[in-house]
């Protein structure tokens, strides 16, 4: 015959561990919606790499604006014989001279469908200013950036590395 213990009443200290583990819990879940959030979203920090060279030309810091548009901000140059005082010499619009770091190159994104368009980014070496469309691959660690003219088959793209 099996003998069962008799059923006790919790006490203060077991309602304490349950709160516990589940504000722990809680923590948990939120940070980790936090994190799958943050990898659908181009806001953060990119290292731009050049499609002609391979090599890691800029970091763009993406940040969301109140409207919902993403803009993108040069932070700062990777180039081997980068300059922090280099100016879009270039550029024809209001960026004509002025620092590169620091300036906007990236603005008016609009999300539409896991898609971000409807922008414009500049070339600071160019000064040429070309329409936008961007999209994150590998779970968000990439950011796929198309310059174009016109229509999106007339561009070329560049794969943004994600720093944070």
């Amino acid at each position: 015959m099996t003998h069962f213990a008799p059923l006790r009443a919790p006490t203060r200290a077991t309602f304490a561990r349950i709160a516990k583990h589940a504000t722990i819990a809680g923590v948990l879940l939120a940070s980790a919606a936090s994190a799958m959030a943050d990898a659908a979203s181009p806001v953060g920090i990119w290292k731009t790499i050049d499609d002609h060279t391979g090599q890691p030309k800029a970091l763009v810091q993406i940040t969301q604006d109140g409207d919902g548009t993403l803009e993108g901000k040069v932070i700062k140059g990777l180039e081997p014989n980068d300059r922090p005082d280099r100016r879009c010499t270039a550029c024809t619009d209001s960026r004509k001279d002025q620092l590169i770091l620091g300036m906007t190159i990236l603005n008016d994104m609009k999300p539409d469908n896991g898609v971000w368009d409807g922008g414009k980014i500049l070339d600071p070496e160019n000064g040429k200013i070309y329409k936008c469309k961007m999209h994150l691959e590998d779970d968000g660690s990439k950011l796929v950036v198309r310059g174009y003219i016109g229509i999106s088959l007339l561009g070329r793209s560049q794969t943004w590395v994600r720093e944070q």
